[in-house]
């Protein structure tokens, strides 16, 4: 069973949701967490886990021999991310930083003057705490290729898989996100009542609906805004969607990231809320 963690806007708490249903379910299951938050991961800290490198990650990128160039600029033309600056008459410039590796250029160029190599774009590491294995993807500061790293780590953290695996998406609706959903047995979409939030995740939910991807609902920090929740609880009412649970924001959410604990471990009490966000899962095609 594939569960993704996701929910369009940054910070209403995808982590923090992520890690404590990891510590619920690590009670009785086997569990695997996967960090998919490539550009910034903190699950690692959330469950205190010390990490260890499994691999690094690498990008096909183009080598030039400016021998056989000559200078046509059909290679600059065809690419996408402007990686490659163009003036007539002189040799194409690259900028490796930008470059996706899509291998246009390569294709493109009538000397063959372009072959592959490869560039590192980032790192996999693997942890465990808490009963709770972890997988974490970390993308080389500098790198636009996010959607890459995610669908990296992804493919590596199969050999790692159990009987339950956490897929904890970043935030957006890009190719990172996509990467992190597709392929799921269920979303669960954490949002929190504000007018961001609840415009991020109908742009995400849109996703979800396209890949024909079961979903339920996560409204945490429930209490920020009374009359935004009643909204948020609205929209999915007409809409159909399954609340899951609704996460009252109180100081010991803080208090437990500062301890590196998930908050059902920091303070049992919670565990009710990480219950019911899985028992109203299982009940809605999960």
């Amino acid at each position: 069973m594939r569960i993704a963690v996701t929910g369009g806007k940054g910070g209403t708490g995808k982590s923090t949701v992520a890690t404590a249903l990891a510590y619920e379910l690590s009670k009785q299951k086997k569990v695997l967490l996967v960090d998919l938050d490539v550009d910034c991961p903190n699950d690692h800290l959330i469950i205190s886990a010390k990490r260890k490198k499994i691999k690094d990650v690498y990008q096909p990128i183009p080598k030039f021999n400016f021998k056989k160039c000559i200078k046509c600029g059909k290679c600059a033309s065809v690419c996408k991310q402007n990686s490659i600056a163009f003036a007539k008459g002189k040799y194409p410039a690259f900028i490796p930083d930008t470059c996706i590796g899509c291998k246009a250029c390569i294709n493109v160029c009538p000397t063959r003057a372009i072959t592959e190599t490869k560039k590192k774009i980032g790192k996999v590491y693997h942890g465990k705490n808490y009963g709770i294995e972890l997988i974490t993807g970390e993308l080389k500061i500098g790198q636009l290729a996010s959607g890459e790293m995610v669908a990296e780590t992804r493919r590596i953290s199969e050999k790692f898989e159990k009987e339950i695996t956490l897929l904890d998406s970043s935030a957006g609706i890009g190719c990172p996100v996509i990467a992190s959903i597709i392929g799921t047995d269920y979303v669960i979409a954490v949002t929190e009542p504000t007018p961001s939030a609840l415009s991020d995740l109908k742009r995400v939910l849109h996703i979800v609906e396209h890949f024909k991807i079961p979903y339920g609902l996560v409204i945490n920090k429930a209490n920020l805004s009374k009359k935004f929740c009643k909204k948020t609880e609205k929209f999915a009412k007409d809409k159909k969607i399954k609340i899951l649970s609704k996460i009252p924001y109180q100081k010991d959410f803080v208090k437990s990231t500062i301890a590196m604990k998930p908050i059902n471990a920091y303070n049992q009490e919670y565990s009710k809320y990480y219950k019911e966000i899985l028992k109203n899962a299982q009940t809605n095609k999960m």
